[in-house]
């Protein structure tokens, strides 16, 4: 099936380091931290950088979240929906778990994992994926509709 989608800018790819990306697919962690603000909203391809972040995997709120799941890197995963980028007030409580203090919190919604991973290049910041790599991520989702 060929899924037709919009032109012009309402997707980006962002790169997670795993286990953060797994943490994202399971629902689980619904921000992810970057040291800047983003003004950019809209879809998101969930790309697992190369590293992994060996020290996360020993933290419990991580190995309880992705216990059991394979961390696959160099891919997009799945795709999540940017909706809001902010950071906690100082003195506040974090806004989730997941939060680093001082960081600001890309805000994700409408989490899908693909059922297979496809292998890509990703890269710092938002960034423009291409035409190719976007009809192999959308073949494996016929049902989506931005």
């Amino acid at each position: 099936m060929t899924v037709t989608l919009p032109e012009g800018d309402w997707v980006r790819g962002i790169t997670v380091q795993q286990p953060y990306a797994t943490c994202i697919l399971t629902g689980a962690k619904t921000i992810e931290n970057r040291p800047r603000r983003w003004s950019w909203r809209g879809w998101m391809l969930l790309h697992a950088g190369q590293r992994t972040d060996a020290a996360a995997l020993g933290l419990p709120l991580v190995a309880h979240t992705i216990r059991g799941r394979e961390l696959t890197t160099g891919a997009v995963l799945g795709i999540a929906h940017l909706v809001d980028c902010h950071q906690d007030p100082d003195g506040s409580p974090p806004c989730t778990p997941w939060a680093h203090p001082g960081t600001w919190h890309l805000v994700l919604t409408d989490v899908q994992e693909l059922p297979l991973p496809v292998p890509a290049t990703g890269q710092l910041g938002p960034w423009q994926p291409t035409p190719e790599l976007l009809t192999r991520v959308f073949e494996q989702l016929p049902g989506f509709r931005p």
